[in-house]
C-alpha cells in the first residue's frame, strides 16, 4: 500500500476522529471513559466521541472488545487499533513507531486492568494540567519505552533494559511564571503482585541511573556520559502509584517497598534516583503537586518537593 493510501484513510474523518488514531496507538488498549475524559470532557455524555469510534471501527482502522466492571456491573468498550489502523498511523508521522501491536486476544486479556490503571494515571496528570494552566496532553506519556542498562548482547536476558510501566513528559508554570520542564517515570501497582518484584525494579533504576555504555571497538575512546543524558535533561523521579487494595493494605505495601529499597546498596548509597509513592486515590484527588508523595528512601512525612525542585531545565518565561 502506498503512503497516499493509508492517509487517504483519514481524510473524511473529524478532528476527533483524527485525533483518536494516534492515542489509540501510543496507549494501545483504552476504555470509552478514559477517551471522554481526554477528549470531551465538557459533554455529559460520550454520544459524539461513540458516533466518531464506530466510524474508525467502520473503516477498519480500531476495533473494540467488551470489559465487565465488576462482577455485576455494566459492560465498557475498550478500544484499540486494528493492523491497518497502525499503518495509517505509522504513515502520518504524527507519533514515535513501536514495534507492539495488540492483538484481539490480548486486548481481551488479564494485562487490560493494568494498561488501563497506566492511563489513568497519565488522565490524572492531564486534567490537573488543565485546572493549573499547565500542559500535559493525551500524547505525554508513552507506556514501556525500553532503556538499556547495561552493555552486552540483549538477547542474553530481560535484565539488559530497564522498561517504566510509562515515561510522562509534563510542562509546569511556577508562581514566577516560569516554565519547568519535568518527566517521570511512572510504576502502577495494583496490588496484584509480589512487592519484592517491583523492589527488585528499584535496582534497575538505579543501574540505569549510572550506567555509562563502553565502546564496543578498540579504538573507540570510553565514555563518561550516562545514557540517560542522551534522552532526558535531567535524571526522571520515579513515581510509584498504589491501587487496587484498602488504605491499610497500600500502606502497608509502601513501607515494604521502603524496606527493600533502604536494603539495596545500589539504591541506598549515591545514588540519582528520587523516588516517591503515592496512591491513585491522592493522586486523582489532590493533584500533582500536592504533599502526597512519600519519600522511598526514608521514613519522612509525604511531600511535594519530589515534584518542585528547581534543578530542571526550564523554559524562558
Amino acid at each position: 500500500m502506498s503512503l497516499a493510501a493509508p492517509q487517504a484513510r483519514t481524510a473524511g474523518l473529524s478532528r476527533i476522529g483524527q485525533q483518536l488514531l494516534p492515542i489509540l496507538y501510543q496507549h494501545r488498549l483504552i476504555a470509552t471513559g478514559q477517551l471522554h475524559r481526554l477528549l470531551t470532557p465538557h459533554t455529559r455524555r460520550p454520544v459524539y466521541l461513540l458516533r466518531q469510534l464506530g466510524y474508525l471501527r467502520a473503516m477498519g482502522l480500531a476495533e473494540s472488545t467488551d470489559r465487565r466492571i465488576g462482577r455485576m456491573g455494566p459492560c465498557e468498550l475498550l478500544w484499540y487499533l486494528t493492523p491497518l489502523g497502525y499503518e495509517v498511523v505509522e504513515a502520518s508521522d504524527e507519533v514515535t513507531a513501536r514495534a507492539y501491536r495488540i492483538s484481539p486476544r490480548a486486548a481481551a486479556s488479564q494485562l487490560q486492568e493494568h494498561t488501563l490503571a497506566v492511563v489513568d494515571t497519565g488522565i490524572a496528570f492531564s486534567e490537573w494540567a488543565g485546572r493549573l494552566g499547565d500542559e500535559c496532553g493525551p500524547l505525554d506519556w508513552e507506556p514501556e519505552l525500553a532503556h538499556r542498562v547495561r552493555d552486552g548482547d540483549s538477547r542474553l536476558g530481560d535484565d539488559a533494559f530497564l522498561v517504566p510501566d510509562a515515561v510522562l513528559r509534563y510542562t509546569r508554570t511556577t508562581a514566577e511564571g516560569r516554565r519547568q520542564l519535568l518527566t517521570f517515570f511512572l510504576e502502577i501497582d495494583r496490588a496484584t503482585m509480589q512487592v519484592a518484584r517491583l523492589g527488585r525494579k528499584f535496582g534497575t533504576y538505579a543501574r540505569y541511573a549510572s550506567y555509562t555504555p563502553q565502546p564496543t571497538g578498540r579504538r573507540q575512546q570510553a565514555s563518561t556520559r550516562e545514557a540517560w543524558r542522551e534522552r532526558y535533561p535531567a535524571f526522571p523521579r520515579l513515581l510509584i502509584v498504589l491501587s487496587g487494595a484498602s488504605d491499610r493494605v497500600l500502606r502497608r505495601r509502601a513501607e515494604d517497598l521502603q524496606a527493600l529499597a533502604s536494603a539495596d546498596p545500589r539504591i541506598a548509597q549515591g545514588s540519582q534516583l528520587r523516588a516517591g509513592i503515592t496512591t491513585a486515590e491522592l493522586l486523582d484527588r489532590h493533584g500533582p503537586f500536592a504533599p502526597i508523595f512519600t519519600p522511598v528512601l526514608d521514613n519522612a512525612e509525604p511531600t511535594d518537593a519530589l515534584l518542585t525542585s528547581h534543578d530542571e531545565p526550564g523554559a524562558s518565561k
